[in-house]
């Protein structure tokens, strides 16, 4: 047999079929860059717990902003900040009708996403649990100046302001 990578075989139900250990799950991703840049700005998008959260509330039915705002109890502002995010990631789709915005999953797959991401953590919650959340490393740039002054904030000399 040749060193070749295998490519991700379609299943009846349409899911692709990589057999574990394969040579390839390196096939998986885009060659390019970008591209590899692309699929990490996919999950980034799923690294909020607010937007996973409504994520899942969408799951079985399509809700409205309203009621994403009572499951989840953050702001109105907060929660369609959410929601924009997950709609311009292609997660989800909004519907509007009369003054209302009906959000729904776009794709039924993110189910199936969402639940391997909940089996896979489950599955590794100790190494999660001590894992340290890396953060990219801070934009080079000149550091805060402390405030120093102990004088009360000017006020304006305009009558009225």
């Amino acid at each position: 047999m040749t060193e070749q990578a295998l490519s991700a075989v379609p299943a009846p139900d349409g899911r692709a079929v990589v057999p574990p250990g394969s040579t390839a799950a390196q096939a998986l991703l885009p060659a390019a860059a970008d591209g590899v840049e692309l699929v990490a700005k996919f999950f980034r998008a799923l690294a909020d717990p607010a937007r996973l959260r409504l994520l899942e509330f969408l799951l079985p039915a399509e809700h409205t902003v309203s009621e994403c705002v009572a499951h989840i109890g953050l702001s109105q502002g907060r929660v369609s900040a959410h929601l924009a995010c997950l709609a311009d990631c292609g997660y989800v789709q909004v519907r509007r009708a009369g003054r209302f915005a009906w959000y729904k999953v776009a794709d039924p797959r993110v189910a199936d996403l969402v639940m391997l991401a909940r089996s896979l953590a489950a599955d590794n919650a100790a190494a999660l649990a001590d894992c340290p959340a890396r953060e990219p490393a801070a934009r080079p740039g000149p550091p805060p100046v402390p405030a120093t002054s102990s004088e009360p904030p000017q006020t304006s000399n305009v009558e009225g302001l």
